[in-house]
């Protein structure tokens, strides 16, 4: 391969990694002001203190999309692209480990990420700098002090070359792991880390990347933007983002896997749900994870309350619990109380040693099915029905389900459905509003009715229960949460399942002989699935 070849796809390949619309200058190759006719690679190898530096870079080699490319950082630093690189003096760093490391199959991208790219800067600084910090080519932002980048004092500045800027350092830039890479790299974190890393992957930019046209109705590009992602960051938090500021509550290997254990066991799917392993892994995973990422531009008061990035802020009405809101984090008993503080390069990580969080704090939580959202309604007998809104503090969403019966004897059906229920425990409940919040100055008989709860088992198979064929009587003078079933366990997990699988029906249950005693319409407010952690699971 030819000089000139060489620098051309040294051109694309730092496009490719780094996005071509974020080069300042990109093709200029002016000299800088004052400097000389020397490339950065000239001027690195004429420094004799620098030769160590310049054998690393003369071996380690471009990566792009995870593939190496035959082109050197050192043929890099001789061509025409602008910029800044701080080079640590012979001695200061094992030179003979590195380069072991880059004949290595993984390991030369590790001496690009962590050393190569934690020394070069596509942007021209000087020192004193106009501004005080430096984004260098691996992401990571570095301070800039009067004589010092990052704390590492510079023993000479300012050399200005054809194509950039050279400082000189006592040493390495130290390299500060971001909260993912924390994740990833620390043994005690790694089984978070792993997961997480299996949803990455590179997605095309179309929209930065250069087009030539189109062939046979394809677009084709001269330069390809490809940009690294995770599909999971993507909805629980950018912790893998140099520009952003999280806290993360890590437990150690031990405390984890008792967490993630526990969450299992409420994301059993039955075996008629295609790749029912990989779902539970995934949302359990999620059910952790959901409350200990913390972004912290989000927060109000860090000593008062904390909000874990799902947490979105509304109108809380009805005496609905908050969810992602933890008081008083570093106060005894508080999610952080007992965590060590650890700093990232893009935030904190908390490490515990005991997960904080209890299900009925996070992902176990109460489920409403309300009567009057037409959804939830999945069968219907020998009745009319009406939608209701009215406010009350009682009333669950503001609304409720007017049940009329088809004529005065007709003892009615409906079926609700239940979604998002997961395999645990839970008080299955009714909660019926008295027909004074409409007529307030009339006397009404109770409602008398019997109720059936229709589920799945772990292998899929529907199954019945008739809640002991017991006859429920409503209080017609308060709101009534009747109890259907108590501490009733679906074995089977239906979360983020369009599929009807958990559903009640309620069966008005009045005998012709006792029509004086018991009225047969009803205010239903919504079906309740009250979860009880407190009973082990069969």
């Amino acid at each position: 391969m030819n000089k000139f070849y060489k620098a051309i796809c040294a051109i694309g390949i730092v496009c490719g990694l780094y996005g071509c619309s974020d080069w300042d200058d990109h093709y200029n190759g002016t000299n800088t002001s004052g400097g000389n006719n020397l490339t950065l690679w000239q001027q690195l190898k004429s420094e004799q203190q620098l030769s160590d530096f310049c054998e690393v870079l003369e071996e380690t080699k471009i990566f792009r999309q995870h593939k190496k490319t035959p082109v050197s950082y050192a043929e890099l630093l001789d061509g025409g692209q602008s910029f800044t690189v701080v080079a640590p003096v012979n001695g200061t760093f094992n030179k003979d480990s590195l380069l072991q490391l880059v004949q290595t199959a993984q390991g030369d991208s590790v001496v690009e990420k962590f050393f190569v790219l934690n020394h070069i800067s596509r942007k021209l600084v000087s020192i004193p700098a106009k501004s005080d910090r430096m984004l260098l080519l691996n992401k990571k932002h570095v301070e800039i002090g009067s004589n010092t980048i990052e704390g590492v004092s510079i023993t000479k500045s300012n050399i200005y070359t054809k194509n950039g800027v050279l400082h000189i350092a006592a040493q390495p830039l130290p390299y500060e792991r971001s909260l993912f890479e924390m994740l990833c790299d620390i043994p005690e974190f790694s089984t978070i880390g792993a997961f997480i890393r299996k949803y990455d992957e590179d997605f095309f930019d179309a929209d930065n990347s250069v087009s030539s046209g189109i062939i046979e109705g394809v677009p084709v590009y001269v330069d390809s933007v490809i940009i690294e992602r995770n599909r999971f960051l993507d909805r629980v938090g950018y912790i893998n983002a140099e520009d952003s500021m999280y806290w993360f509550i890590a437990p150690t290997t031990a405390a984890w896997q008792q967490a993630y254990d526990e969450a299992a066991k409420y994301f059993v799917y039955d075996k008629k749900v295609a790749k029912r392993d990989s779902i539970q892994q995934y949302w359990a995973h999620r059910a952790l994870i959901d409350d200990a990422v913390f972004n912290m531009t989000d927060q109000l008061s860090v000593n008062d309350s904390l909000t874990s990035v799902q947490y979105v802020r509304r109108n809380v009405t009805n005496n609905k619990p908050i969810y992602h809101v933890f008081k008083k984090p570093f106060e005894a008993g508080g999610i952080l109380s007992q965590a060590t503080p650890v700093d990232a390069s893009n935030g904190v990580l908390y490490q515990v040693n005991q997960w904080p969080f209890t299900p009925e704090q996070t992902y176990f939580r109460p489920i409403w099915s309300e009567a009057e959202n037409m959804y939830y309604v999945t069968e219907d007998k020998l009745c009319s029905y009406n939608s209701r809104r009215i406010a009350g503090d009682s009333i669950s969403d503001g609304g409720y389900l007017q049940i009329i019966p088809e004529k005065a004897t007709s003892n009615w059906e409906m079926t609700f459905r239940l979604d998002n229920t997961l395999s645990g425990h839970y008080d299955i409940c009714a909660i019926v509003l008295p027909r004074t919040i409409t007529h307030k100055d009339q006397e009404f008989n109770p409602c008398k009715f019997k109720a059936t709860v229709n589920y799945v088992d772990t292998l899929g198979n529907s199954k019945t229960f008739n809640c002991d064929n017991t006859q429920f009587k409503t209080d017609p003078a308060r709101v009534d949460t009747v109890v259907l079933a108590e501490s009733f366990y679906l074995p089977a997990c239906n979360y983020d399942n369009t599929e009807l699988k958990v559903s009640v029906k309620l069966t008005c249950s009045i005998l012709a002989r006792e029509n004086s005693k018991y009225s047969r319409e009803m205010y239903l407010d919504c079906i309740y699935l009250r979860p009880r952690s407190d009973v082990s699971k069969d």
